[in-house]
């Protein structure tokens, strides 16, 4: 079977995609942004990944199946030049409407496409308690077992230590900075443990790195997150705008939700009170659990 795969960002939700290329037979070709390929060339021989900018490559073959999860009408009109039997996904009605698939409807219901509005789209967003692997697998008639992602060897950058702190949250979603990360990271030197705020890094394969020589990584609904549960860091994971509910944890991750979620939840604009909302105390107590679990694992593996 040939499938197409049409995820461009953001990388983080590339990355939770990469669990279909374990469940799903054949040839795979997926497009996506420019800054994501590296994630995904050469990561396996039957996979093939092309930038968005290249996507008239995707052409040169008929597809079985083909997976649209972008909801912008750019990519739905490109699906007009190639040739496919199936889809899943977002398409263009013959009127230029964007729409989506029966059987993507219980993912893209919570989007910006939803046929509901975006209103209802966020209340049922809030609402639902399924995961993104879930929804994804369950829409395309498979049941989500836990398969992990698929990440590429990462490029050493020597920066190593206990705990990994992605403070960065893009400008985007600029509540998802937690207010107390300097402080966080005070407490925690001061009890002995090695401390890195991660820095910016030219290459996804060194970010990648950053994370994996980290005993526990601590930051918002973020790339890192996702980096650490593809890697099998432990973490602790603040949500203050984003639903904590579709991050499938891997039994990785300690989620510390907002007593505001609900109040400032899927905007995208900038108010104090969701980032302080969650205190110092719990971070750091969550942190420290998480930091202890890593060596206790790292010590029986060591020793068996």
């Amino acid at each position: 079977m040939n499938v197409l795969i049409l995820k461009h960002g953001a990388t983080g939700d590339v990355v939770r995609t990469t669990p279909l290329l374990k469940r799903l037979a054949g040839d795979f070709t997926w497009v996506t942004a420019a800054k994501n390929t590296v994630l995904l060339s050469h990561l396996r021989e039957n996979l093939r990944c092309f930038s968005w900018e290249q996507r008239n490559m995707v052409r040169d073959r008929k597809y079985d199946l083909v997976i649209n999860l972008e909801d912008d009408l750019d990519t739905a009109l490109f699906l007009h030049t190639v040739e496919f039997e199936q889809l899943f996904g977002a398409y263009v009605d013959s009127e230029n409407v964007l729409r989506y698939t029966d059987d993507a409807r219980r993912w893209f219901d919570l989007s910006l496409i939803s046929t509901f509005g975006r209103q209802e789209a966020d209340r049922l967003k809030l609402q639902n308690r399924t995961t993104y692997q879930e929804l994804i697998f369950g829409g395309l008639g498979l049941a989500f077992r836990g398969e992990t992602y698929v990440l590429p060897a990462p490029v050493e950058t020597g920066l190593s230590g206990d705990v990994a702190i992605a403070a960065d949250s893009g400008p985007v979603w600029p509540m998802k900075k937690w207010a107390y990360y300097e402080q966080l990271e005070r407490e925690l030197e001061a009890l002995g443990l090695v401390v890195n705020v991660l820095p910016k890094r030219s290459s996804l394969l060194e970010h990648l790195c950053d994370v994996r020589n980290h005993r526990c990584l601590v930051g918002g609904d973020s790339l890192p997150m996702h980096l650490a549960l593809g890697s099998g860091v432990r973490c602790v994971s603040i949500f203050t705008c984003t639903s904590p509910w579709e991050i499938h944890d891997y039994g990785l991750q300690r989620k510390i939700v907002s007593p505001l979620l609900e109040q400032f939840f899927y905007k995208r604009d900038f108010d104090r009170r969701a980032t302080t909302a969650v205190g110092i105390d719990e971070v750091l107590a969550a942190v420290l659990h998480q930091a202890q679990a890593a060596s206790v694992l790292s010590a029986s593996e060591t020793q068996s």
